[in-house]
């Protein structure tokens, strides 16, 4: 059986890669991303189409601050080399990820990538 933890960071280093379809095979059909500052995204296939167009206008790395494990939930602290500092949580059943939230601060994400900021 696959721990949640194991999934997480089989995440990370797909993440760090840009690989928007093996972050992609990492979720259940069904499941659900929600980045709370958007709108959840439904689907394996919107959750790829979601990851491949962040990654075209943005290079991200997330590194790996905390990573613990509950049942079927992997928490996720992580920092990216500009200083941005988030956290995700993981509910992974079967070896998938069924369901996904994170919280960063969008602003800061923004500045630091020099994208537009919105009014």
């Amino acid at each position: 059986m696959t721990r949640p933890s194991d999934v997480v960071r089989l995440w990370v280093e797909a993440f760090n890669r840009a690989d928007s379809d093996s972050l992609a095979k990492l979720y259940a059909v069904d499941a659900v991303n929600h980045q709370v500052m958007f709108e959840p995204v439904k689907g394996r296939a919107a959750i790829a189409a979601m990851f491949a167009g962040e990654f075209s206008r943005a290079e991200m790395t997330c590194i790996v601050e905390n990573l613990f494990e509950d049942g079927e939930w992997a928490i996720l602290e992580w920092r990216d080399p500009l200083g941005l500092r988030g956290c995700g949580f993981f509910r992974v059943i079967d070896g998938l990820i069924k369901f996904q939230r994170g919280y960063w601060d969008q602003l800061t994400f923004l500045r630091q990538q020099g994208l537009p900021v919105p009014e």
